[in-house]
Formats: C-alpha cells, sequence, structure tokens
C-alpha cells in the first residue's frame, strides 16, 4: 500500500456502508474506478476488507489488489455519488 500523493476525499457514508454490505455478502462486484494515471479500469472481484489507514480509506480484494475509495467511479453500476 502506497502512501497517497493527493489529500483523501471522503466518499458518500451512505455508500460506504454499500460496500460493506457487498463485502459482508462476499458478492462479486464489477468494480471501475480510476488507477494511477488517471485512466478508468474495471475488474470484477470480491471486496474482502473495507478499512482505513493513515486517514485514507481503502478496499481490499479477493486478489490482493487495494483500491483508494476517492479512486471508485462506480461498484455494480451505481456510480459513487460526489464526495461528502
Amino acid at each position: 500500500m502506497q502512501t497517497p500523493e493527493l489529500p483523501y476525499l471522503p466518499i458518500d457514508c451512505n455508500y460506504y456502508d454499500r460496500l460493506e454490505a457487498w463485502a459482508t455478502l462476499r458478492t462479486v462486484c464489477r468494480i471501475l474506478y480510476r488507477d494511477e494515471n488517471d485512466q478508468q479500469q474495471e475488474i470484477s472481484a470480491i471486496i474482502k476488507d473495507v478499512y482505513t489507514a493513515h486517514k485514507v480509506e481503502y478496499m481490499r480484494l479477493d486478489n490482493g489488489q487495494v483500491i483508494r475509495l476517492d479512486k471508485l467511479v462506480a461498484v455494480n453500476d451505481i456510480p459513487v455519488p460526489d464526495h461528502c
């Protein structure tokens, strides 16, 4: 896990709860996110954990990949709302 280069922008609290629910249910999720080059990427995976480290929120996938939550675009075709 890298130290964030940009200030973290928290995601909507209700969306965070939805991520935790998918993790609890072990749902295979279609995840759209922006990578370190700001390019949109897509992956299908199970969310293993949603957590905070160094005041930044992340999710860990079943393939070991870690995504910073403010880089999410949509999960399961549900867009991430504007930041809090």
